[in-house]
């Protein structure tokens, strides 16, 4: 979520505000109440997270939300395991699913991504290890409206970095503050909306 407004927390028919950038669909709202900003230290998780932020670029997430289940059906469940071992025909046969973000070089980076994630658990244990170094040390001040939130951090953009380094693609500093907010690592629910409190 990287959207710039002016907006503050939006009270939903539930009497709960949110943050405002959720509220025009249902399923935008559920993901804004059970997942986003909550911490997540799931290897195949957090590997799915990177992958379907960098499908992201140049679309809105509720797209990304909207085929989510496809993508975990054309990618093996975000297995690294089970991706890095796609070939050419799977590339082929991704190309033509209707179901996710036919996008070659997105496709192909995430089975780079796959391969790049299994070197990191070979040499550190896990990705969560390498990505939680990256959490800021201080919690910041919560943001009052969407104009108070950022697009990149000096946090985000040293685990761009190191990402790329390690072989990592579509890991941009703007795709990974959107990472770092949804994954837990930094919490940007605006001070008025009722998950904020629920994320700690």
């Amino acid at each position: 979520m990287t959207t710039q407004t002016s907006h503050s927390a939006v009270k939903g028919d539930d009497g709960n505000k949110r943050c405002a950038w959720c509220v025009s669909d249902p399923q935008y709202m559920k993901y804004h109440d059970t997942e986003w900003g909550r911490p997540v230290t799931d290897d195949q998780k957090l590997y799915e997270k990177l992958c379907l932020e960098g499908f992201q670029a140049g679309l809105s997430w509720l797209t990304i939300l909207r085929k989510r289940e496809n993508f975990r059906e054309a990618f093996a469940n975000f297995d690294p395991e089970e991706v890095a071992l796609f070939k050419a025909r799977d590339i082929t046969r991704l190309m033509k699913n209707e179901g996710i973000v036919r996008n070659r070089l997105k496709i192909e980076a995430a089975i780079t991504n796959a391969k790049a994630t299994l070197k990191v658990q070979d040499e550190l244990g896990t990705l969560s290890s390498l990505i939680w170094s990256f959490a800021p040390a201080k919690p910041k001040k919560a943001p009052r409206t969407l104009s108070d939130v950022p697009a990149t951090s000096p946090e985000s953009v040293a685990l761009s970095k190191e990402l790329l380094k390690r072989g990592f693609k579509f890991v941009g500093p703007t795709t990974m503050y959107a990472a770092m907010q949804s994954l837990g690592l930094v919490n940007d629910h605006l001070a008025t909306c009722f998950a904020r409190d629920t994320t700690k």
